[in-house]
């Protein structure tokens, strides 16, 4: 389960309007949360008048609050019970680093008198205003003003939650590239510099060396006996022989190790031809059981879908996969089959995969050098699906969604793959190859392009190639 981000919570105040809502706008943020799951942090209400910000001493005493949990919370909530103090909100948070949620009460009709109204409607307008001039990003949903206490403020959390996610993850993102680009694979050329100019660090790995240590793997060592136990549950390997089984396992617990001594965020792995060659396997049943315990692992190298994997997760809490771009389904032009190897993770698929040799590289270089792919059918439901690529100095993406159906898919079909129906599919292809993405795309479970949008551009500056 991906972890919920934790919030730290702000209560504006100006002193004209009613001071009673913060004690109640304190307790109801604090309940809300607590029974949806989140963990908080707040300022002690002693701190300052009525525990709220209004004045530019009050504004440094939450900042001082902020920079002293930091690393506790990954995004603040701005409540406005009332209008709100715009210059002690600046000074509170223009140093936050995390996501800003803007939340403004509503006013009640009948309740409009001095004693009772509140005004967050405008005051939701001047924090924004002031925020805009000061350079301080924030996310703000619609309607302008709602209550904590309902439905709709609960989804606003939801997505905000999904945001930061995104953002926080891609802080201080690390990929491992397990192996060169394959040559014939320039579709997934990335420059490394761009992406670490933001905050995306890759740090690379021979293969020689992942072979040497495969080669040296005790087999009674009890990191080996528990990876053999693992996926003898997680998938079907009837016909896979011992030695190839033997050799998977070993490779998977060299790359745990990578990961683990090098603190990895995700992986993406030079997958052909030498594994075949050298060791007489293929890895795409590693890289499904580690997008299914959500360690996103790309293959071919392609460390620009192994980002937006993590991304994508992040935003969905559930695994990511990369497929290719791969066959039209006869002559619907708002379907096609995606599809890859094998590294579809397990909780995609219809039911268990089964490990096979893979066909596709056994018409070329003989049967029973690659056993390893990891053969089955996605199950039906829907998808977000995106990839990014770099460019004069830029990240750019785009994002959408679509479906998966249960339409059939030929037996003799190689691999794993689904149906998936796209609004416009053709103007989405259309608008894809025109900007140089690449012939893989990446999915996740659910429908997330929102917040990975706002995370995206809004806090993280890249740029979004629209697919309308």
């Amino acid at each position: 389960m991906m972890k919920k981000t934790t919030f730290a919570l702000y209560f504006g105040n100006r002193g004209v309007f009613p001071a009673k809502f913060i004690a109640e706008a304190r307790q109801e943020m604090a309940r809300v949360l607590s029974e949806m799951g989140y963990d908080y942090i707040m300022l002690d209400e002693t701190v300052t008048k009525y525990g709220a910000v209004e004045t530019l001493r009050e504004g440094e005493i939450y900042s001082d609050f902020l920079r002293k949990n930091y690393g506790k919370f990954g995004g603040v909530i701005l409540s406005l019970p009332n209008f709100g103090d715009e210059t002690g909100a600046v000074v509170a948070l223009k140093n936050a680093g995390v996501p800003i949620l803007i939340q403004a009460y509503p006013d009640v009709l009948d309740k409009m008198g001095p004693a009772d109204r509140r005004d967050a409607f405008c005051g939701k307008f001047s924090i924004q205003d002031v925020f805009v001039q000061y350079g301080i990003k924030f996310t703000t949903l619609l309607p302008h003003t709602v209550s904590p206490s309902t439905m709709i403020f609960k989804k606003h959390i939801d997505y905000f939650d999904r945001v930061c996610r995104v953002v926080n993850g891609m802080k201080h993102l690390t990929i491992g590239a397990i192996g060169a680009r394959t040559t014939a694979f320039k579709t997934v050329r990335i420059d490394e510099l761009t992406l670490q100019k933001n905050n995306i660090t890759v740090e690379t790995y021979d293969l020689s060396d992942i072979f040497k240590k495969v080669q040296n793997i005790n087999v009674s060592s009890t990191e080996y006996k528990e990876k053999i136990e693992n996926f003898k549950n997680y998938a079907n390997w009837n016909s896979v022989p011992e030695n190839a089984f033997s050799k998977i396992i070993k490779l998977g617990v060299v790359l745990d190790n990578v990961i683990k001594e090098n603190k990895l965020d995700a992986l993406a792995l030079r997958c052909w031809i030498e594994l075949q060659e050298q060791l007489g396997i293929s890895a795409c049943i590693l890289l499904s059981e580690y997008n299914n315990r959500l360690i996103p692992a790309a293959c071919e190298v392609d460390i620009g879908s192994a980002v937006m994997m993590y991304a994508l997760q992040q935003a969905s809490g559930e695994s990511a996969a990369c497929l290719d771009w791969n066959n039209n389904y006869e002559d619907n032009e708002n379907k096609c089959i995606l599809f890859h190897c094998g590294p579809v993770p397990q909780n995609m698929m219809k039911e268990k995969g089964i490990v096979t040799d893979n066909l596709i590289i056994a018409g070329s270089y003989g049967p029973g050098v690659s056993f390893g792919c990891n053969i089955g059918r996605i199950k039906s439901g829907p998808f977000t699906y995106s990839n990014l690529l770099t460019s004069d100095g830029k990240i750019k993406f785009y994002v959408g969604e679509g479906k998966f159906t249960d339409d059939m898919i030929p037996e003799n079909f190689f691999g794993c793959a689904g149906v998936a129906e796209i609004a416009d599919l053709q103007k989405v292809m259309l608008k894809i190859g025109k900007q140089g993405y690449r012939h893989h795309t990446s999915i996740t479970s659910e429908y997330i392009s929102a917040p990975l949008i706002e995370a995206f551009v809004n806090y993280l500056g890249f740029e979004l190639t629209s697919l309308d």
